[in-house]
């Protein structure tokens, strides 16, 4: 009783510490000038994943190594297949060439880079520091390339919904949502460790399946009512853009202060960071169909995820069914998937190379 307690107040203060946290800096970055696409792509990107950060952090800090690697596969792996899985079943979601052209390749890149910094079993801080560097010079890109195109409209649009007020009130909101943000963390990492150890289940399936759902919540927030508003392409944005956010920032922040760097277990590896590439790179099929993200294509997205998450409580406790259950996956599901993704690419090419000939 008291474990669950301890997860559900853990929850409430990353939540509500992320919206604190983004609220305030919004406001402040408006106070002082900076442009809301500079914004959107800096700060609020950085507030929806700080309860991911927070997390990885105190689990680093305290050796939860599997923990702090399960939150950010398993993150990254909800924010596709789940919350732009039920956005799609809510609206249709529209996908912007930008988008293709530079963050989803990014995001499928550094997905398979953190594959190949993971080989030896560890992500040590020298590592850990090249991918925060890399994140720092994908947001000097956002920034310099938001300036190149004009904005108006949006400035616009975002003055009336956010109205800036006195400086030093945006900076209480930034504190207090930076204390609700390590609190919550603190009680999130403590009980979750204590719920595995009291069921036997690994550090790494609660930081694949609980904790990862629940530093997910601000981006699921963000993309429903996003998609709900017709803001589609914020949906699709905020999601891969997280996404980008968990291994470069998230991640490699976490190897830094982790004293001896982050260990990768074999079981994440082999198993669950693959599954976090696939489902990075079954993304651009699906995208480039029509540029959009249909109800059916939801519909598949929640499906996988649903089956994703049955084969980790399967095998954490070691289920009878759990053989039967991985072959029809293995060799009739998967490679149906593979086909029908297949031959999506194929007909989108096909398609394109018909519009340029006519």
């Amino acid at each position: 009783m008291i474990i669950a307690i301890q997860l559900i107040a853990g929850f409430f203060c990353l939540v509500a510490g992320a919206e604190w946290l983004v609220r305030g800096a919004s406001k402040l970055a408006l106070s002082i000038g900076v442009s809301p696409l500079v914004i959107g792509l800096t700060i609020v990107a950085f507030g929806t994943s700080s309860p991911e950060l927070a997390v990885n952090l105190q689990a680093a800090y305290q050796g939860s190594s599997d923990m702090a690697v399960g939150n950010v596969v398993g993150s990254n792996i909800f924010n596709v297949l789940f919350i732009l899985g039920l956005s799609a079943l809510l609206s249709p979601l529209v996908v912007s060439s930008q988008l293709m052209r530079i963050d989803v390749p990014l995001m499928i890149g550094v997905s398979v880079l953190m594959y190949g910094l993971s080989l030896n079993g560890t992500i040590n801080r020298l590592e850990g520091g090249l991918l925060f560097a890399l994140l720092v010079l994908y947001t000097v890109f956002l920034i310099w390339q938001s300036r190149r195109e004009n904005h108006a409209a949006r400035e616009l649009e975002y003055q009336i919904q956010v109205k800036p007020g006195p400086w030093f009130k945006d900076v209480v909101w930034i504190a207090a949502g930076l204390v609700l943000l390590v609190m919550g963390s603190r009680w999130l990492v403590e009980g979750a460790v204590a719920l595995a150890h009291a069921f036997g289940i690994s550090e790494l399936v609660i930081g694949l399946t609980i904790v990862s759902v629940g530093t997910s919540l601000p981006e699921l927030a963000t993309s429903v009512v996003a998609a709900l508003k017709g803001e589609r392409d914020i949906a699709v944005g905020n999601v891969v853009g997280s996404n980008t956010f968990n291994v470069l920032s998230v991640l490699g922040l976490s190897s830094i202060v982790a004293p001896a760097g982050i260990d990768v277990s074999p079981t994440a590896l082999n198993f669950d960071i693959p599954v976090m590439i696939a489902v990075a790179i079954a993304c651009l099929p699906v995208f480039l169909t029509d540029f959009k993200i249909s109800r059916w294509e939801g519909f598949l997205f929640m499906a996988y995820y649903a089956a994703y998450t049955s084969y980790l409580i399967m095998d954490s406790i070691k289920h009878d069914s759990l053989p039967i259950f991985s072959k029809i996956m293995l060799t009739l599901v998967m490679p149906l998937t593979a086909v029908a993704l297949l031959i999506l690419l194929i007909r989108h090419i096909l398609a394109k190379r018909k519009r340029k000939r006519s």
